[in-house]
């Protein structure tokens, strides 16, 4: 049942990907930049019903009290591809997403991410990657929208930890905003390569803002990444019964 239950989701997810993306594509061309991320958070909120339902996977968010207010540059572990499909719906933020500009290549999705507008970076050139960053990022900040960065760089298996970049960190402390840590365990669920989706609660923890005004972006960003690692370890590292 496994195996079918995760051969069916990836079936709905196949065609949700086209058909919101061709929504996105379309209405990209008079719809307002705020019109188009409500049909992408509807996307993942459709998704992570779907999950629910056909594989009994859901999650269990807290600390959302954490990002009243804003902008903040958000920081997050990165297992698997779930979180980069429930975060655009259970963040009450605007975001913009630091990502590889190679997913944008992929059809109907990354088409749909480039109508997004995300900052779209070259991980092959680390310096115009920084510098991209810094200055995409400083603009989105001004502009209302939270920042998401993913700073491990690509999905790090459960269990395993690799160093943060300190991108994120220095995006908030040149612009004054609080940087705010994201822990959950979904590489438990939904594994970093491979199609099974395992039935269980993801959990998602919002750690509080960390002040970037009094401290270096080193110290801020060694701060999250001392929070992220220790809630990670503290959460559930295997399916359950």
């Amino acid at each position: 049942m496994r195996t079918v239950r995760s051969l069916l989701f990836l079936l709905a997810l196949a065609a949700t990907v086209v058909g919101y993306g061709t929504v996105i594509l379309g209405a990209a061309r008079f719809a307002s930049a705020q019109r188009l991320h409500r049909i992408a958070r509807h996307w993942s909120h459709t998704v992570l019903a779907l999950l629910r339902a056909i594989c009994g996977l859901s999650y269990r968010l807290r600390g959302q009290d954490n990002l009243l207010g804003g902008p903040y540059v958000l920081v997050c572990k990165h297992q698997s591809a779930w979180e980069t499909i429930a975060l655009p719906g259970i963040l009450p933020l605007e975001q913009s997403w630091v990502l590889k500009r190679e997913l944008m290549r992929i059809p109907f999705y990354g088409w749909a991410l480039k109508a997004l507008n995300p900052i779209a970076i070259n991980r092959a050139t680390a310096r115009t990657a920084m510098k991209q960053l810094l200055t995409e990022g400083a603009k989105s900040l001004a502009e209302g929208r939270s920042v998401l960065i993913f700073p491990e760089g690509t999905r790090v298996p459960v269990g395993e930890r690799r160093a943060f970049s300190i991108g994120g960190a220095m995006l908030a402390e040149k612009n004054h905003v609080p940087l705010v840590p994201i822990a959950h365990n979904s590489g438990v669920f939904w594994a970093r390569r491979g199609m099974m989706r395992d039935a269980g609660c993801v959990d998602i923890v919002i750690g509080n803002p960390i002040a970037t005004d009094a401290l270096s972006a080193r110290e801020a960003n060694r701060l999250a990444e001392d929070w992220i690692n220790a809630q990670v370890d503290a959460l559930p590292a295997a399916v359950g019964p």
